[in-house]
C-alpha cells in the first residue's frame, strides 16, 4: 500500500514522527509540494495525506488507484469532495485535535489587544519606565474584560472552549450558529442573529468553517454594525473576512482593533492591506500548532487509516 504525504513539514518539523502512519504501508513524506508537482508525486498512491496542498477534480481523476484521502486538519476545503465521491473515494478529516490550543490562542490574541503586553514591554525597553516620574507608566489604554460581551460566531468545539474561558474571565457570551447546537456545560449563552451579534458584542470571535455561503461575510456592511470600541478576532479561516474592508475600518477608527491568526492568502502577501492597518495584531496561522495538538492530529490520522482498512471509515466528510 503506497501512502504519500504532500505537505508534512508543519505537522512534523522534526518532533512528531510518522511511525503510526508508516505502519500501514510504504510511506513517502514530502515537506512541501508545489501545485505543479502534486499529480506526479501522487502517482500510484493508494492513500494521499494533505494539509493545504489542493486535490482538485482534475488531480483526483488522474489518480486511478487512489482509495483514500486524509486531510491533516479539521477544515477540508482543499479537496474537491464531489469529485472524490463520484470516484467512491472517502475523504476523512480530523475534527477534534486542537480545540484547547486554538481556544487558548484566541484568548491570547484578545488579551494582546486589551492588555497591550507587547506594547508595554517595548515601552519599558525603550526607557519609558526608567524615565517615568511615577512608579507606573501609562502608555496606552487597558481594558478590563469582566462584564464585557463576547460574540462567538460558530459555537462548536473550539467556540465552546473559548466561551468557557471567556466566561471564567467574567464575560457574557453571545453566539450565532446557522443551526443551534448544544451549549457547553456550565456556559450561559444568548443566541442572536449574525447582524445582532455584530451590533451588540464588545468582542466578536470567529470559529466557523469556511463555506461558499459565508465567504467574505465580514464585509464593510457588517463591520459598520460593530460598535466603535469593539474588537474582532479570527482564528478560523481568513476568507471569512474582506481584508480590505477590515483594514479600512481599522484605519478609519470605525472599530477599535482586530487580531488574526489567518489570512485569505497564506503566507500573507507582502502588499496585504492588513500589514499596515492600525491596531491590528497578526500571528502566522499557528493557533493549531502546539506539540500536544500536533501529536493528537498525528495519532488521529493514523486511526483514520486503521478504520479505513478495517472497513469502517470514520470522520468521512463527503458522504462515502
Amino acid at each position: 500500500m503506497k501512502i504519500v504525504v504532500l505537505d508534512g513539514y508543519t505537522l512534523n518539523p522534526g518532533d512528531n514522527p510518522w511511525d503510526g502512519v508508516a505502519r500501514f504501508g510504504c510511506l513517502t513524506v514530502h515537506d512541501r509540494t508545489p501545485e505543479e508537482l502534486i499529480l506526479k508525486r501522487c502517482a500510484g498512491a493508494d492513500i494521499v495525506l494533505t494539509n493545504k496542498a489542493k486535490l482538485g477534480a482534475a488531480t483526483i481523476s488522474g489518480l486511478p488507484g487512489l482509495k483514500l484521502i486524509c486531510v491533516l486538519a479539521t477544515g477540508y476545503n482543499v479537496v474537491d469532495l464531489e469529485a472524490a465521491a463520484v470516484r467512491g473515494i472517502p475523504v476523512v478529516n480530523v475534527p477534534e485535535y486542537g480545540s484547547d490550543s486554538v481556544a487558548q490562542h484566541a484568548v491570547a490574541l484578545l488579551l494582546a489587544l486589551t492588555n497591550r503586553v507587547a506594547a508595554y514591554d517595548a515601552a519599558v525597553k525603550r526607557g519609558g519606565w526608567s524615565l517615568s516620574p511615577d512608579f507606573t507608566l501609562v502608555a496606552g489604554p487597558l481594558t478590563e474584560l469582566a462584564g464585557k460581551s463576547l460574540g462567538i460566531v460558530g459555537l462548536g468545539r473550539i467556540g465552546g472552549c473559548v466561551a468557557r474561558i471567556a466566561q471564567a474571565l467574567g464575560m457574557k457570551i453571545l453566539a450565532h450558529n446557522p443551526r443551534r447546537r448544544e451549549v457547553p456545560e456550565g456556559v450561559l449563552v444568548e443566541w442572536l442573529s449574525l447582524d445582532e451579534l455584530f451590533a451588540r458584542a464588545d468582542v466578536v470571535s470567529l470559529h466557523c468553517p469556511l463555506t461558499a455561503q459565508n465567504e467574505g461575510m465580514v464585509d464593510a456592511e457588517r463591520l459598520s454594525l460593530m460598535q466603535p470600541h469593539a474588537l474582532l478576532l479570527n482564528t478560523a479561516r481568513g476568507a471569512l473576512i474582506d481584508e480590505k474592508a477590515l483594514a479600512d475600518a481599522l484605519n478609519a477608527g470605525r472599530i477599535a482593533g482586530a487580531a488574526l491568526d489567518v489570512a485569505v492568502r497564506e503566507p500573507i502577501p507582502g502588499d496585504s492591506p492588513l500589514l499596515t492597518a492600525r491596531n491590528l495584531t497578526i500571528t502566522p496561522h499557528v493557533a493549531w500548532a502546539t506539540l500536544a495538538a500536533r501529536r493528537r492530529l498525528m495519532a488521529a490520522t493514523a486511526e483514520n487509516i486503521r478504520a479505513f482498512f478495517a472497513g469502517s471509515p470514520q470522520n468521512v466528510v463527503n458522504g462515502i
